[in-house]
């Protein structure tokens, strides 16, 4: 009987702010918006890079895993809150708060992961550009992509499974829009003392892994301001800017989110914090690659522009097929 009742949640409640629990038709359209929008500039970038010869190098091949993470990183989250916006009971199953943690959090390590490896490959590619042809080959692009996608998913599974045989038997209120580990484990029925100890593994992974995207990144911006050429500084400086925009926007919020300790924000303030770092970090991730990038643009130019011209002649010939 005690058993039953320490596992008595089966659901949990998503409270978040009161702004989006009384507007939340508000928030519904534009989110839908950005999501829409969001997908449409990540599948540009995949069949962009894909069938173009000329972005099948190392960069663009991580670039558009990159993008393809992207999706699924968003898929673990946003349509779940966009049924919650509009949906009176705002719950979700304990099973599907698991799995909305593992799959969010796995895609976000991988995409981290990821960005480590990008830094090193423009790090060998800028820094020492002879070995690098022999460095990164085709193979061991491969590995690596796998690599940080094994890894990613694989070290979280353990923490997962921990929490999963945890006694939930109190509240079942999250005071967010998402599952998070440190919400779930405050309302586990049993010494929460364990939370200081994740969250300071967490921060040292965080740590650890922008110092070393940090190194790589400072080494080939001193390498670039050696170059004689101010054209080639100016063109390097343009490339180069994609990959530190995106690093800054990715763990600049990961750092608000996850390195914040004992600060603590208004609701609607952890709400906003929560939405950039769910939300408004994916969207504009493909919007820098394929902006900032000379190459992405002109690809994704042709290839809207076949698109047009496809679809012109599609009219054409249904035009010609009903005036036989």
């Amino acid at each position: 009987m005690e058993s039953a009742k320490l596992s008595a949640v089966t659901a949990l409640l998503f409270t978040g702010s009161p702004q989006l629990q009384e507007s939340g038709f508000l928030y519904f359209f534009p989110l839908l918006f950005i999501y829409t929008y969001f997908q449409i500039n990540t599948d540009e970038i995949l069949f962009a890079v894909r069938p173009d010869t000329h972005l099948h190098d190392p960069m663009y091949n991580f670039i558009s895993i990159f993008s393809f993470l992207e999706i699924w990183y968003t898929a673990a989250t946003i349509p779940k809150m966009l049924s919650n916006l509009i949906s009176e009971k705002k719950t979700i199953s304990f099973i599907g708060c698991l799995l909305q943690m593992y799959f969010f959090h796995s895609l976000g390590n991988t995409e981290g992961d990821l960005l480590t490896v990008m830094a090193i490959d423009r790090y060998l590619a800028n820094c020492n550009p002879l070995c690098y042809p022999t460095i990164m080959t085709p193979q061991i692009r491969a590995q690596l992509s796998a690599g940080s996608c094994v890894f990613g998913f694989l070290i979280l599974l353990p923490e997962i499974v921990w929490i999963s045989s945890l006694p939930f038997c109190g509240p079942n209120q999250i005071h967010q829009i998402f599952c998070d580990f440190t919400l779930l484990l405050h309302l586990a029925c049993t010494d929460a003392s364990v939370i200081l100890v994740l969250d300071v593994i967490h921060a040292l992974a965080i740590l650890i892994t922008g110092l070393i995207i940090s190194f790589s990144y400072i080494r080939i911006v001193i390498v670039i301001l050696g170059f004689p050429s101010v054209e080639g500084r100016k063109k390097d400086f343009s490339t180069f800017a994609a990959h530190i925009a995106v690093f800054l926007l990715f763990f600049g919020n990961v750092a608000l989110m996850y390195l914040r300790f004992s600060a603590t924000y208004t609701p609607f303030g952890d709400a906003a914090i929560t939405l950039t770092f769910s939300v408004l970090t994916p969207f504009f991730n493909p919007i820098i690659y394929s902006l900032r990038n000379k190459d992405m643009k002109d690809t994704i130019k042709k290839l809207l522009c076949r698109s047009k011209i496809t679809k012109f002649r599609m009219k054409i010939e249904e035009g010609s097929v009903g005036k036989v």
